[in-house]
């Protein structure tokens, strides 16, 4: 699997959500190789979009369609400043990776050194899962620098909220405390996804 995440400021919420939909109906059917997106606003107003195709190459050939060319140009002047793009196809799934029923999305943004000793804590899914039921799923994509982009679906905040509160136990706490050190977390609290 191949994820870009996007990012910047945006105070033109309604056209950039009128955007996406329009993507996911007149250029998402022909696009090869695409599978889905997660995408949403802070409170703050700062946009996210986590987008999966099957792999690198299909979403390469995807962003040199001119009708994709065109697209992109009229969501860039949606966004209020610059645009972040993250690329990555070290790509983790915890529990099928997602939901497009889940009703809250927390995207966590920080770096590691040892960014194998993150995909071994997200390989632990059922553990997770008994641990934490609010999780419906998640994403991990890492950057050859160790930069990762975790895309957590919770059924709602407020069961989110209660299970932060849940002591894990203290090997998996240690790794949550390494992994999650210095990083930085982005609240969706009105998500929308867009499948293939």
């Amino acid at each position: 699997m191949f994820i870009q995440i996007i990012q910047g400021r945006c105070s033109r919420q309604d056209e950039m959500h009128a955007l996406a939909d329009e993507w996911r109906e007149q250029l998402g059917p022909t696009a090869d190789g695409w599978l889905g997106g997660t995408y949403g606003f802070t409170d703050d107003g700062m946009f996210l979009g986590v987008v999966r195709f099957e792999d690198r190459e299909k979403a390469m050939a995807n962003s040199r369609r001119p009708e994709q060319d065109e697209w992109s140009r009229r969501m860039a002047a949606l966004f209020d400043g610059p645009v972040e793009f993250h690329d990555s196809d070290d790509v983790t799934l915890l529990l099928d990776g997602g939901s497009d029923q889940a009703k809250f999305v927390q995207i966590i943004r920080g770096k590691v050194d040892d960014p194998g000793r993150l995909k071994a804590m997200m390989a632990h899914g059922q553990m997770l899962h008994e641990m934490r039921p609010d999780i419906l799923g998640a994403t991990l994509a890492v950057e050859p620098d160790g930069t990762y982009t975790e895309t957590v679906a919770f059924a709602d905040e407020e069961s989110a909220r209660k299970g932060e509160a849940v002591m894990p136990p203290d090997d998996v706490r240690a790794d949550l405390e390494y992994a999650m050190q210095g990083a930085t977390f982005y609240d969706l609290r009105h998500p929308w996804f867009e499948t293939a």
